[in-house]
């Protein structure tokens, strides 16, 4: 009889067990294309709550446009310079307002194509994972939408200010700018759950992101550069702090992925006959 206070040999091998090592490469590829198509279905589901809704969407996104322009003394109007610029438009935003209604099932598939190849416990963190993604998610596009968005319009309508220009801003380059900021926002606040998967799989540790964090501060400010579309430092130093912040909870997570990997590999040598 098995003494009960002693680890199952047998537990710990089935909760270590690997099933991606039964699958050949093309098993691996029809997964792939399985999950693609079902993330495509969600996302066009989603495109016609999108386009149902794209009016009011926009409607909300031109806010700080208008408000903008009230605040410098301008007319608080956006024009369009084709008959097709209102219908593309309306289509534009409700494909993206219809990728983000899909993203909490998208992001659904993605886990379930690699969790095979993760130990069980760690399958278990889907929930945490979706929701967490979701989150900082919109996190990040809420950060864009309340804090720079209206200190990007704000400058570089000043830049115009004094009378020397009559602005005519179309509500078609006003969605594109918008929407880099927003949707590069919303990518940049998942840098946890990047390093939440580059933990995962030993690519990088807790010692190495903190070892070369001068270089990824300065990866960051040449990426606030970048993606900033105004040059002065402060809307500059607003989009770098967040990501800072990102950066150092990604260290956090990447510690707490590598303890409990540890963990589960010491569990499984003491179970190993």
């Amino acid at each position: 009889m098995a003494n009960p206070s002693q680890p199952d040999p047998q537990g710990s091998s089935s909760e270590h067990e690997d099933p991606t090592s039964k699958m050949s490469f093309f098993d691996h590829l029809t997964e792939l294309r399985r999950r693609l198509i079902y993330s495509l279905a969600a996302i066009g589901v989603g495109l016609c709550f999108g386009l149902y809704f794209s009016q009011e969407v926009y409607q909300f996104l031109a806010r700080p446009m208008l408000k903008a322009l009230r605040e410098a003394k301008m007319e608080d109007k956006l024009v369009y310079t084709s008959p097709l610029g209102p219908l593309h438009l309306f289509i534009t935003v409700g494909l993206y307002v219809g990728v983000v209604i899909a993203l909490p099932y998208v992001l659904y598939q993605v886990w379930l194509f690699i969790a095979p190849g993760l130990y069980r416990h760690e399958r278990r963190a889907v929930a945490t994972f979706i929701v967490t993604s979701v989150f900082l998610f919109l996190a990040g596009m809420a950060f864009g939408y309340f804090v720079m968005m209206p200190m990007t319009l704000g400058f570089l309508l000043s830049v115009g200010a004094g009378g020397q220009f009559k602005p005519m801003i179309s509500m078609n380059d006003y969605f594109d700018m918008t929407l880099v900021i927003e949707l590069g926002l919303g990518l940049v606040f998942q840098l946890p759950i990047l390093i939440f998967f580059l933990s995962l799989f030993r690519i990088v540790t807790p010692k190495f992101l903190w070892g070369n964090f001068r270089y990824a501060i300065l990866i960051i400010s040449i990426i606030a550069a970048v993606v900033t579309p105004t040059t002065d430092a402060l809307t500059m130093t607003i989009f770098m702090a967040p990501m800072i912040l990102l950066y150092l909870m990604g260290i956090g997570v990447s510690a707490l992925v590598v303890r409990r990997k540890r963990r589960a590999e010491a569990i499984a040598r003491a179970g190993a006959p």
